[in-house]
């Protein structure tokens, strides 16, 4: 039972320090120096690998949903839906997805001119603030950006959404609290990042234009920096294999 969810475990720190090895050392560089400068080329290989792998990490969000869904509401099929062919499919098509996203967004920055003094309030290349300082027509890069998030967006916080809600009909159904709180607990770590990953990105993406910049940086802050650092304290918390070894060390 543990297995699959392992090997999404993985996949998931994997995109996590992609995704924050491609801002993080550029914003400490930032934050330490005085002149605060990124060449465009720079620019856009923020935006392709950051749509690539924050994307990824939303479809393997989604992925390890379905995952706790089979454990608790179908597991004498688990070991069959589970099998490590499926759990490589669903990591791939995890990937292509966010490189498609990735692709369309790249796309959608080079279409995209700039005045050379352009100054970015935010601390990353992200394509919403670079759309905004666009001195050209944004009419395809809005399409896009809309398209992307409505097509990839929504559709992993569907399958989430659906996957939790049967989770919650078949604990509701069962008879004793002990084994309500033994399957409930199963969920928890995934529920905790879910919620953090995506209460983050929602506030910074659907957060009305007109309000403070100040709450977008800390919401940006949260959503690129502090997310992918709390996912694996999140997890290991949750490992039997970890409290273990913390108890012989202590």
């Amino acid at each position: 039972l543990h297995t699959p969810m392992y090997y999404f475990l993985g996949n998931l720190a994997f995109a996590d320090l992609c995704s924050s090895t491609v801002i993080t050392p550029k914003m400490l560089v930032d934050f330490l120096g005085e002149k605060k400068t990124i060449a465009y080329l720079g620019c856009v290989a923020q935006v392709f690998a950051f749509d690539l792998f924050g994307m990824t990490e939303c479809f393997l969000l989604a992925s390890m949903a379905y995952d706790r869904y089979v454990a608790i509401c179908q597991p004498l099929l688990y070991s069959f839906a589970m099998s490590p062919k499926c759990c490589s499919q669903l990591v791939a098509g995890s990937y292509l997805v966010g490189l498609a996203n990735s692709v369309a967004q790249t796309i959608s920055m080079l279409s995209l001119s700039f005045c050379s003094s352009s100054t970015i309030d935010l601390f990353f290349c992200d394509i919403s603030p670079l759309i905004a300082l666009s001195t050209s027509d944004t009419n395809l890069s809005h399409l896009i950006l809309r398209t992307s998030a409505s097509l990839f967006g929504v559709s992993s916080i569907s399958i989430i959404l659906v996957s939790y809600l049967a989770i919650i009909s078949t604990i509701l159904s069962i008879r004793t609290s002990a084994g309500k709180l033994k399957a409930f607990s199963t969920c928890t770590s995934h529920l905790s990042t879910v919620s953090i990953f995506y209460g983050t990105s929602l506030f910074m993406y659907l957060k009305p234009s007109s309000d403070s910049s100040k709450e977008d940086k800390w919401a940006a802050v949260l959503y690129t920096v502090v997310t992918p650092m709390l996912n694996p304290l999140i997890y290991s918390l949750r490992n039997k294999e970890v409290k273990e070894a913390w108890r012989r060390l202590t």
